[in-house]
């Protein structure tokens, strides 16, 4: 989607050769990866939890099932913003959506820390760690926006 976007600012020859081929290879992306892996995660997921109920009396695999439901809902915004591109509109900037695909970064690195280490971390450090590496994605983002305007 950010390579949508900022193709759409090249000129129009250039624009008219890569908007096409990005679509087709985001529309791949998508029905291939994307939204299969999405439901075998999610049908292996409540196996495990049909194999494994005790699971659900500890705090922790409560904490990661709310994270787990913030990665569905990502998962449907960005399904709209997929079909709102397949229309050829562009709802936010490059900038926008750099951030954007931060955002699941961010719900993954919470979900794997918390089943790897379940309750040996006090959930403030889970949250301080959290704060920490979105700072430093931003920070990442700022760099790069700055490396590649001085590259233009």
């Amino acid at each position: 989607m950010v390579y949508q976007v900022e193709a759409a600012t090249r000129p129009k020859a250039e624009a008219d050769i890569l908007l096409p081929q990005l679509q087709l290879m985001m529309r791949r992306l998508w029905t291939i990866i994307t939204v299969p892996s999405g439901i075998l995660a999610t049908i292996f997921a409540v196996w495990l939890l049909v194999l494994m109920p005790v699971w659900l009396a500890q705090p922790w695999m409560w904490v990661k099932l709310v994270f787990v439901g913030l990665l569905l809902l990502y998962h449907a915004k960005t399904h709209q913003f997929y079909k709102q591109f397949l229309r050829n509109e562009q709802p936010h900037n490059a900038t926008f959506f750099r951030i954007w695909n931060e955002g699941a970064t961010l719900i993954l690195f919470a979900v794997v820390f918390l089943a790897i280490l379940k309750n040996s971390v006090h959930w403030i450090f889970g949250i301080l760690g959290l704060i920490g590496l979105a700072a430093l994605l931003m920070l990442g983002i700022r760099l790069y926006k700055r490396y590649r305007t001085s590259k233009l």
